[in-house]
């Protein structure tokens, strides 16, 4: 537990038991400083040290001419869920962290709510990822691992052949996206557990279910996930509104991205598409 103590607050339960309650909330500036040093730090590197792309391989011409305007990338439901996603994830962070430095409202119905359309939509996303979508499509694989050791050796000034064109997905976003899931499901596994310390009239209230000891644990991995969402969600939105990203933005609203966007950062091969008959922007498997 000592590993705990210097970012943890503790207090003696009614049996004497030296026990945590929650996370230190100079956490929460930790968090927001660590995200906001990565933007500046990205945006300087991205405005005077960073290379133009280049990729292995040429564009087949035979493809640019058959392939539609637009390139389907998000089904609606993907985009529904994401989007109902977002909002409860920014109800959660602002009804959780407001309080915390100064804002004071009636905050606990607002945050188990939104706590609970995040639930219902993960339990949902993961359904149809696993039975309407390519699930293996945002996890890293073996192309991903050799394409990023070519750019760090490229980086570095060492000799190395220039990587493939992304995947639908590159290994950013599929990092990103492990990052979102050990912190979402930390929240939410313990955010489940702790409906039973308040009357929400959904379950049935016990605070005698688990230890002191166990619920200032959760607590405290439930106050850490909750944190580190808070530097994840700003590295999110930063990215999301970068220029040469809005085209992936851009897909997550409408849809699709713009055929020359697509043959200038992915690879054909890696992120097939189904030729859509004429008159039809649809692929067979939307993610």
């Amino acid at each position: 537990m000592g590993i705990l103590k210097p970012i943890t607050e503790w207090a003696t339960s009614p049996w004497g038991q030296n026990v945590p309650i929650h996370i230190g909330w100079f956490l929460i500036w930790v968090a927001a400083l660590a995200g906001l040093l990565f933007l500046i730090v990205h945006a300087i590197y991205v405005r005077y040290f960073a290379k133009a792309e280049e990729f292995a391989g040429d564009v087949s011409l035979t493809l640019a001419a058959v392939l539609p305007p637009r390139i389907p990338r998000h089904s609606l439901t993907a985009r529904l869920f994401h989007w109902i996603m977002a909002a409860s994830m920014f109800t959660l962070l602002f009804t959780a962290f407001l309080p915390k430095v100064g804002v004071r409202f009636d905050w606990v119905t607002y945050h188990w709510i939104a706590g609970s359309v995040l639930t219902v939509s993960i339990v949902f996303h993961i359904i149809h990822a696993s039975f309407w979508l390519d699930f293996w499509a945002i996890w890293p694989d073996r192309d991903d691992v050799l394409d990023a050791w070519k750019r760090v050796q490229r980086f570095m000034g060492k000799p190395a052949p220039p990587p493939r064109r992304f995947a639908k997905y590159p290994l950013e976003n599929k990092l990103y996206h492990g990052a979102i899931i050990a912190t979402g499901l930390s929240a939410i596994g313990t955010g489940v557990f702790m409906l039973f310390r308040v009357r929400t009239g959904v379950l049935p209230r016990n605070p005698y279910l688990f230890s002191d000891m166990t619920w200032g644990l959760m607590y405290v991995l439930h106050g850490l996930a909750g944190v580190g969402l808070i530097a994840l969600v700003m590295v999110h939105v930063y990215f999301a509104v970068r220029p040469e990203k809005l085209d992936i933005t851009k897909s997550m609203i409408f849809g699709s991205m713009r055929r020359e966007f697509y043959l200038k950062h992915y690879d054909p091969q890696r992120w097939r598409l189904e030729m859509p008959p004429s008159g039809s922007n649809r692929t067979d498997r939307e993610a």
